[in-house]
């Protein structure tokens, strides 16, 4: 994968600056975002021409009132009781949108789970550790991180599990 480098101007964020620091190798990709789209995660995998089960979506849940991290696939959607289960919980809510963004210093739909304001406990769905790369929102709608599942997983110290389910 290519390396990364400094991201100048534009396209440094918070998350690439945190992939600088930590002297992770990555790459990003832009689209043009477009405000009406129904799912920001499949309208990335659509406009970068890239595998839905590639690119993963960041949630934020709340669990025992404590926020979390939780990635998934965009092609499936988020079972909150095993990402509660994999946090060592009985119930796991969607975090509430304001609390999420004040939390992580990001906007719903950009959210990174990479250089967040607040670090949170992080989860992942297993699905990630079968990929070569992994395609994450970079911090802002439209801009997309690519980087090996590995180093997402090391960076975020998440659990993964099984949290991901496909209908």
């Amino acid at each position: 994968m290519a390396g990364g480098g400094k991201q100048g101007g534009r396209s440094a964020t918070p998350a690439t600056r945190a992939l600088d620091a930590a002297g992770v190798s990555y790459r990003t990709m832009s689209y043009e975002h477009d405000p009406s789209a129904q799912s920001y995660g499949l309208e990335a995998a659509e406009k970068l021409g890239v595998p839905a089960e590639a690119v993963f979506k960041t949630l934020m849940v709340s669990v025992e009132g404590r926020l979390a991290v939780a990635m998934v696939p965009v092609a499936g959607s988020l079972d909150l009781k095993k990402v509660a289960s994999l946090l060592g919980s009985r119930k796991a809510v969607i975090a509430d949108r304001a609390e999420a963004e004040k939390r992580t210093g990001y906007v719903v739909g950009g959210i990174s789970p990479l250089g967040q304001r607040l670090p949170s406990p992080a989860v992942i769905d297993s699905s990630a550790e079968a990929l070569e790369s992994i395609y994450v929102s970079g911090g802002r709608r439209g801009f997309e991180i690519v980087l090996s599942p590995s180093d997402l997983i090391r960076l975020t110290s998440a659990a993964v599990g099984p949290i991901a389910v496909y209908k």
